[in-house]
């Protein structure tokens, strides 16, 4: 897990760092003046003099690598790398965790554990006093907790030695939105706190939000930039969304089901089972992996709150979060760049910023992006930024090939429905799902009248389609009455030739063409709209 530890940096928010700046700028009162950093040289190469960088006189030289190296602190340098080591070793848990969710614990073999179940029916109820979660005995949620306690030990051993550096954050963005803090266990579910997590479909982040959903949620998605992967703004959308489906059900558990299958899968489960709200009454109607996925949660729960008592081992941190610090970016910087210019790893810097597709933080009219560092490098930074800037400018005037240009999908869309358009369509044309559509709009079926208006939030860049197409073998060209034919090429179809020009469908070419079946013979002339008015 390249990138797993860049959701426990961000604890930072509760760090102690102008006590630390305090100290390092007491020790270093009475050291010389500072001086600027980069200083560039008739052979213009960087060069920099005796640096005080937040007090402390820091010595910086070129060396044969091209980085700048500068001192840090050895027993934080110490401290970062061990627990960077740890994390990195994640990498396998989320495929580990999605798999637990969607296989059936109960049709496993009998688990060889010491836990009576009278034990575990006592222990369920204490907790169930204390959370808004319905924890109630059930053998399906025993079978789940024997299996975590005794198939994915090491997991869960994992997740709790990780869970100190993630948790803060969790906890302080859940209060804000008034949500239980046990929901803080759901990332593990969903993620096993990897914020680079992907899954088949598409979610992404700690999270796991699909595309649309983060749009929805005010999550930046272009070319650059993911904030599905960015640790806080993941987190209070997660917070938002959970809020708006608890106030739909008004039940947690419900909820849960609902954040991972969607309020439609809820509801048709409802309706399904006779009309029961409660979870385990509906839970046979619900999706195979949403079946497994509040049991999970909740026997994850279980162990993070009964770890002692089963023997768990995990690492202590020597301390609870990494001490960092953020910088909002001016101009378009390359981690490349502050790699060699700060003295700091590639691989910490895309942990610490895990949002950034390519490496880059772009400058973008509007955006305020923002670079995270260790509190022992951001002052490094801050300190010398126009320096820095205008060292990055020059390297990226100097490439041979431009960086790649941004491209952003709109935030959302009006559509009107033409002649020949269907809901498929549609969805394939915006990248997004036809369930996506008919949920943004309420639509029961899949009817549609020309003149309708969606609401859609794309997911890949919306291009808008020419109105005139220069004529070639493969497109239509006007006629007589100004209508438009397509000569059929070998090996057209129906469907392809329908994915040539836009608001022309399988439907309409059998129309407009009198035609019943799917044989095209090359060298035939069809029409691309309706001509016989």
């Amino acid at each position: 897990m390249k990138q797993s530890l860049s959701v426990a940096v961000f604890a930072v928010l509760l760090s102690a760092s102008p006590f630390v700046r305090a100290q390092q700028s007491e020790i270093a009162q009475n050291k010389s003046k500072d001086s600027v950093l980069l200083q560039e040289e008739e052979n213009g190469t960087v060069t920099v003099s005796n640096i005080k960088i937040d007090g402390q006189l820091m010595a910086l030289e070129t060396h044969e690598d091209g980085k700048f190296k500068l001192r840090d602190l050895e027993e934080a340098w110490r401290y970062d790398s061990l627990w960077l080591k740890e994390l990195h070793s994640n990498a396998n848990l989320f495929s580990d965790m999605l798999l637990e969710v969607q296989n059936d614990s109960e049709l496993e073999e009998a688990f060889e554990i010491d836990l009576p179940t009278d034990t575990l029916k006592a222990r369920l109820a204490r907790m169930n006093e204390k959370t808004p979660f319905n924890i109630t005995y059930n053998s399906s949620l025993e079978s789940v907790i024997k299996s975590f306690l005794t198939r994915r030990r090491d997991l869960m051993q994992r997740m709790i030695t990780a869970s100190q550096f993630y948790f803060p954050l969790f906890e302080q963005e859940l209060d804000n939105q008034n949500i239980p803090l046990e929901i803080k266990y759901l990332a593990i579910v969903e993620s096993a706190l990897n914020p680079k997590a992907r899954s088949r479909v598409g979610a992404k982040g700690l999270w796991q939000f699909m595309y649309s959903t983060g749009k929805m949620y005010g999550l930046d998605v272009s070319s650059y930039v993911d904030e599905r992967h960015d640790p806080i703004m993941a987190t209070k959308a997660a917070s938002k969304y959970l809020s708006r489906l608890y106030d739909i059900f008004g039940d947690w558990d419900l909820a849960l089901a609902a954040y991972n299958s969607g309020p439609g899968n809820v509801n048709k489960a409802i309706r399904r089972s006779g009309g029961y709200e409660n979870y385990w009454n509906i839970r046979p109607f619900l999706p195979r992996e949403t079946a497994g996925y509040l049991p999970a949660f909740l026997a994850t729960m279980y162990i993070f709150e009964y770890a002692e008592e089963h023997g768990l081992q995990y690492k202590k941190a020597d301390r609870p979060y990494f001490e960092t610090d953020t910088a909002h970016v001016k101009n378009l910087i390359t981690f490349d760049q502050i790699s060699k210019l700060v003295d700091i790893g590639t691989e910490e810097l895309e942990m610490l910023n895990p949002a950034y597709k390519l490496n880059i933080i772009p400058k973008v009219e509007g955006k305020n992006y923002a670079l995270r560092l260790p509190i022992a490098k951001i002052g490094k930074f801050v300190s010398n930024e126009e320096e820095i800037y205008a060292y990055a400018k020059k390297e990226l005037d100097s490439l041979e090939k431009p960086l790649p240009n941004m491209v952003t999908a709109e935030d959302q869309i009006r559509y009107r429905v033409k002649s020949g358009d269907y809901l498929g369509k549609i969805a394939e044309q915006y990248g997004v799902g036809v369930s996506q559509i008919k949920s943004w709009n309420g639509l029961r079926s899949n009817n549609l009248r020309v003149g309708q208006r969606l609401t859609i939030y794309p997911r890949k860049p919306y291009i808008a389609q020419k109105t005139s197409k220069s004529n070639n073998s493969n497109s239509g060209t006007t006629v007589a009455g100004g209508s438009k034919i397509h000569t059929v090429q070998s090996g057209d179809s129906l469907w392809t030739i329908s994915k040539k020009y836009p608001g022309v469908s399988i439907e309409n070419l059998r129309e407009w063409n009198g035609i019943s079946g799917n044989n095209l013979k090359p060298g035939t002339k069809l029409k691309l709209c309706d001509c016989s008015s």
